[in-house]
């Protein structure tokens, strides 16, 4: 069993706690603080996005390395990263920043289309917390939905702030049915999306079974699932039905790419990362035969090295 689950029980059992309070509108609730991860050292700080969406950031490591910006999937959470914000030789030596997407974890949850759908509130909301971090040249490690994030990032904003990008079993593309998991569906209404709460939290068991190969101790789901359930029905709405129109951004990149993939995927198949790693110039592709849709949790002590790795050669090259 993982050493820091005894510190993260606290969290989980406020988090559950909470879980309810977050599914209400935005409107409804006070301000909270970004949440603590017992065991580590951080530093929580909200931003705020240039539509005053604030967002829960979360600073492990050495404030002196090089800059590492975590950026996770649909309906997750910073806490997604644990195994890479605390490890030990990930912290001596980089500078790990970790976010709550908007309507995510303790980021606040605006009710409307129009604080999800259109790709610039993604692109501003990277863009903020790179500058009001002051992070130099970060590499950016998208999971999941968060590729299509990034997208939205280099496409509005270009590549010159950033170091380099680790896609992580990432969304780039939807023009091919051949990069979609047989499991994609639970995004849908019959589960991430199910009416009722019943449903609602059924559904969400599933997805989240779906995302491993190899399933998580018990403690460790059970805090997934409290933070999947710190995503309201609205806001997962809010993200589904966006277009994907990134092949013109990947082609252009002139920066190193890293494009990891778990080839037992059953959300985002392996399709999907080589065409990533196909369509970015220069980009290197890292397949897991064991691993599912989370590698990072999977394999976390060859992400976590080769992650280490990919950062020091993107520094190497600026």
């Amino acid at each position: 069993m993982d050493k820091h689950l005894s510190g993260r029980r606290h969290v989980m059992g406020w988090g559950a706690a909470t879980a309810a309070l977050h599914i209400m509108p935005a409107a409804a609730q006070a301000p909270q603080p970004p949440a603590r991860m017992d065991g580590a050292a951080y530093t929580p700080r909200f931003v705020s996005s240039p539509d005053g969406v604030r967002l829960a950031t979360y600073e492990f490591g050495n404030p002196q390395g090089p800059a590492i910006l975590f950026l996770h999937g649909y309906a997750q959470a910073a806490l997604s990263w644990d195994r890479q914000l605390r490890d030990p030789a990930l912290a001596r030596d980089f500078r790990m920043v970790a976010i709550d997407l908007r309507g995510h974890g303790m980021s606040a949850k605006p009710e409307g289309d129009a604080f999800y759908k259109p790709g610039q509130v993604w692109a501003d909301d990277v863009r903020s917390v790179i500058t009001e971090l002051g992070l130099q040249k970060p590499v950016l490690v998208g999971w999941s939905y968060a590729g299509r994030v990034v997208g939205d990032y280099i496409s509005t904003h270009g590549a010159s702030a950033i170091g380099g990008i680790n896609y992580v079993n990432a969304s780039s593309s939807l023009g091919d049915p051949a990069f979609l998991g047989p499991d994609v569906g639970l995004l849908g209404p019959q589960a991430m999306l199910a009416p009722g709460i019943d449903g609602f939290i059924e559904g969400t068991v599933r997805f989240l079974r779906a995302c491993f190969a190899t399933q998580p101790e018990p403690a460790d789901f059970q805090t997934m699932l409290a933070f999947n359930m710190l995503a309201p029905h609205y806001v997962r709405a809010g993200l589904s039905g966006r277009p994907a129109n990134y092949a013109e951004a990947l082609k252009a990149l002139r920066l190193p790419v890293l494009v990891t993939h778990g080839e037992k995927d059953r959300i985002l198949a392996t399709p999907m990362g080589r065409f990533t790693a196909a369509t970015v110039p220069g980009a290197k592709l890292s397949l897991y035969p064991e691993s599912g849709h989370a590698p990072f949790w999977e394999e976390a002590p060859r992400f976590n090295r080769e992650l280490a790795e990919f950062v020091r050669q993107a520094q190497a090259n600026r």
